[in-house]
């Protein structure tokens, strides 16, 4: 019996790009660093939206619960404006909050990029999902991957039995 597909949403928020004014380039830069690093098949679910709370919680619980995507990955919205909502929409659907996921990026980030303690990307999950905040800049997002991915086949497996194969030297060496 094969084992089921995994499904990874890609979710990006930003007000510009939803609406046309710049092409995103967040949520590529994801789905790139993400091809390169799991190596087992998986389903892609994309979506831009704007900068709203509500949309945000309506979306990622859509992701989770009727998509069941089994990871999903979030670009934007995680700065200190009073548009970056994505650290209180992810709490809003989460049942459980990793802390961790969130020191580690910053910890990481904050090597080379001082203003990286602004960043308030969390994790967590809601149901077989987890969900992972990542800043709005495609080096960032790299980095802060390759900061946390390592963990992300067991708390999968953990959460429903998923096994997701990752390529462990591409993701030590964007932690690096």
């Amino acid at each position: 019996m094969s084992k089921p597909k995994i499904k990874i949403g890609f979710l990006t928020i930003s007000d510009r790009a939803a609406r046309g004014i710049y092409e995103d380039i967040s949520g590529p830069a994801m789905q790139e660093w993400i091809s390169k690093a799991v190596k087992n098949p998986y389903e892609v679910v994309s979506k831009v939206i704007e900068d709203e709370q509500p949309q945000i919680e309506e979306t990622l619980i859509e992701m989770s619960d009727e998509l069941n995507c089994n990871l999903i990955l979030t670009t934007g919205g995680t700065g200190p404006t009073t548009r970056d909502v994505t650290p209180e929409a992810t709490t809003a659907v989460c049942e459980r909050i990793f802390d961790g996921f969130a020191q580690q990026m910053r910890t990481v980030s904050l090597r080379t990029v001082p203003t990286a303690i602004l960043s308030r990307q969390i994790a967590g999950t809601r149901g077989n999902s987890l969900i992972i905040n990542l800043p709005g800049k495609p080096v960032a997002i790299a980095v802060c991957l390759g900061a946390v991915f390592l963990a992300v086949p067991k708390c999968l497996e953990l959460l429903d039995g998923s096994i997701i194969e990752i390529d462990k030297s591409f993701v030590s060496q964007t932690f690096e």
